[in-house]
């Protein structure tokens, strides 16, 4: 068995923590995980250290690219084979774990996605509209058909943890993946569902995803052709 670390950026996941990783604890033994407090205001952290949960408590909100980078540093000081990009308000479900890691073994894949619409049609929605326009931009820059552009599920192989832990500018999104996929990088995608949020409220609102949608459109099609592939 390779060995699989699943990192949990939390920021103010008070609601949800314990059942995310309760359930990993639980039914999914023969995974490792860390949970990355981001400087949370509530009680995320003390949630984490009365259940004795594997935690790399950050004293500052670094965003969740700086918490991501934090647990890849700590997969690639461990010697991890494959790291996952797991949400701590509950969306994600660990079962699809092993088998995208299988998936990166059979075909040969430094990136495995958890894609919604390789089986599903999306909604419709804005937010399933954004995602499409970036998986549109994706194929025009790279030639790769991306279902799932801006899903949070995401499984890095070795080479990844390597490349992504200490060098800046590689955030766990649609962009990044353009970039890896320019560079070189085999990404594939592997069929999930994903749940609600359990609490809380998405740090995604209709102002941030105007913003978000605007940084990802002007780094695929501008920013990451002036980057230097490695």
């Amino acid at each position: 068995m390779k060995k699989i670390l699943v990192i949990i950026p939390a920021y103010n996941e008070a609601e949800n923590i314990k059942k995310v990783v309760d359930k990993i604890e639980h039914e999914f033994k023969e995974l490792d995980y860390v949970v990355i407090n981001d400087g949370s205001r509530d009680s995320t952290a003390q949630i984490c250290k009365d259940n004795s949960y594997n935690i790399i408590d950050l004293p500052v909100n670094l965003g969740l690219a700086g918490a991501f980078q934090a647990g890849l540093r700590y997969a690639l000081y461990k010697g991890y084979d494959y790291a996952v990009q797991f949400d701590g308000d509950g969306q994600h479900n660990a079962e699809y774990i092993i088998p995208m890691m299988e998936k990166a073994e059979c075909d040969g894949l430094d990136v495995v996605i958890g894609s919604r619409f390789l089986e599903n049609k999306k909604g419709k929605s804005l937010r399933m509209l954004g995602n499409t326009l970036i998986s549109i931009l994706i194929f025009l820059t790279t030639g790769k058909k991306v279902l799932d552009s801006t899903s949070g599920m995401r499984m890095y192989g070795k080479k990844m943890i390597d490349k992504l832990a200490y060098n800046m500018n590689y955030g766990p999104e649609p962009d990044t993946i353009a970039y890896l996929i320019r560079c070189g990088a085999k990404v594939g995608e592997y069929p999930v569902t994903m749940n609600e949020r359990i609490a809380g409220e998405s740090y995604l609102s209709f102002t941030n995803g105007i913003k978000y949608m605007f940084h990802m459109v002007t780094s695929i099609l501008i920013v990451q052709w002036f980057r230097k592939r490695g």
